[in-house]
């Protein structure tokens, strides 16, 4: 059997507290009144033993005298308890509070008499037990009132310390996400003077780690924009010079190795201008259809183009590019064929058919100079493709397909006029560009004759 799930709001703090503010405030008003209603009790009945046993000796001393018994007492009168007139017949006297004839509580005491029957005597004991009963009611409505009052100032303090630590998770959270100018700025950690509690003193590390964090990453941008700015001139010179070597292998060798590292010197100024937050947005309108098959003939690898569903986006143009040539060049280079890049509405995906994704991507992201099995490159094509997606505001995600692949998921932000006569590529003509037919297309191959289906780029 497994145990009934909770509702979410059972785990927070303020109705833990509030349970336990509850259930102590009830075991002391519990407490509280046990002990007054049985030291009042006892005093009460005392009093009214006293009083019946008192009346007793002066109805036996009548008894004994021949004189007539006063009004309440009697031999064996009607209504006597068993217990009591028992205890009266073995020789003893007793007392016992019960209720008479009429209903009425009654403190009874009794004595031996001639030893075939019991003297007692009786004493009105209503007003005794309407004391208790007040004063036990009072007791509840006052442990209500104190309870009520006490949950509800302790939710109140409760709920004071809750709000700074969620002020505090949200932070933590925005940190996470990116934003690392986020601080709690709790007006407690301002004033060392001050006396701080547990909450201020989170906070405090919070805003201390952030900072910290912030200049190391800031530190790390600069070191890397001003390594890759400082090789810059190099190998242009580099570049030159070997351009100036005469034909063979090793001339070959050079200019490849110089060409690789002047693509990583670039793919490094462009990541540190990405985590600057430096890069200016040169919105457009565009149809994807025509776009990716323009990425997928750069490219020249035999990439499948599918379009299920064209539409138009505003964006920036180059960056996407730049975004959607990363994710077929790393299918290609750690895939295997075919490659597959689908367009349906907002939506781009790109497949292949290899081994899928590492673990710590798909954990973690994208690492840069980071790669798995071997494979040549620097890691820097994935990140450079996520930091060009939260440029262009488009969610960029990666995972792996059930049969096998690794499938990245690119989700743009759709133009709000795409359904309708919005001005596309080519001043406004929706049959502008190459093939483009608008959105809703369908699939198509090159230079817009309908495909039906797949076509290799």
């Amino acid at each position: 059997m497994r145990r009934p799930r909770l509702p979410a709001w059972t785990a927070t703090l303020t109705w833990k507290a509030a349970v336990f503010i509850t259930v102590m405030c009830c075991a002391l008003a519990a407490l509280l009144s046990v002990l007054v209603h049985v030291s009042v009790t006892r005093q009460t009945v005392g009093q009214a033993r006293d009083k019946a046993l008192s009346k007793l000796d002066d109805v036996s001393e009548a008894y004994e005298a021949g004189e007539p018994l006063p009004p309440g007492a009697g031999l064996d009168p009607t209504g006597l308890p068993d217990s009591l007139r028992r205890l009266a017949l073995s020789g003893r006297r007793g007392t016992l509070v019960a209720d008479n004839l009429r209903g009425r509580p009654t403190m009874w005491a009794a004595g031996p008499a001639d030893g075939r029957r019991a003297l007692a005597v009786t004493i009105d004991y209503s007003q005794s037990a309407r004391t208790i009963n007040g004063l036990d009611q009072a007791i509840l409505g006052s442990s209500i009132l104190a309870i009520g009052a006490t949950l509800l100032v302790g939710v109140f303090g409760v709920t004071r310390v809750t709000r700074r630590l969620h002020q505090t998770a949200t932070v933590a959270r925005r940190i996470g996400a990116g934003d690392l100018d986020a601080r709690v700025n709790d007006p407690r950690t301002k004033d060392p003077s001050r006396p701080q509690d547990e909450v201020a003193t989170v906070a405090g590390a919070l805003d201390t780690m952030a900072g910290t964090l912030q200049n190391k990453l800031l530190s790390e941008q600069r070191f890397t924009a001003d390594v890759a700015h400082e090789l810059r001139t190099p190998l242009t010179g580099l570049h030159a010079a070997a351009e100036l070597l005469p034909e063979g292998r090793p001339a070959e060798l050079v200019r490849d190795r110089v060409r690789a590292m002047r693509s990583l010197t670039e793919d490094l100024l462009e990541i540190s201008r990405l985590e600057a937050g430096s890069e200016p947005v040169d919105l457009d309108l565009e149809y994807l259809g025509p776009l990716v098959e323009r990425v997928v003939r750069a490219s020249g690898t035999p990439t499948e183009v599918v379009v299920v569903r064209d539409t138009c986006v505003e964006t920036d143009k180059r960056r996407l590019e730049r975004v959607l040539g990363n994710l077929v060049a790393n299918a290609h280079k750690h895939g295997e064929l075919p490659v597959v890049l689908t367009v349906d509405g907002p939506v781009v995906t790109v497949r292949d058919h290899g081994a899928g994704y590492p673990a710590y991507l798909l954990d973690h992201g994208p690492q840069r100079f980071r790669t798995e099995g071997g494979n040549k490159g620097h890691g820097l094509g994935l990140t450079i493709a996520v930091g060009q997606a939260s440029v262009l505001g488009a969610g960029l995600r990666f995972g792996n397909a059930p049969d096998g692949g690794a499938v990245a998921r690119l989700t743009l932000p759709e133009y709000a006029g795409s359904g309708e006569h919005a001005d596309g590529p080519g001043g406004g003509d929706p049959q502008a560009g190459a093939g483009t037919r608008g959105p809703g297309s369908g699939a198509r191959g090159p230079a817009g004759s309908p495909s039906g289906g797949t076509h290799p780029s």
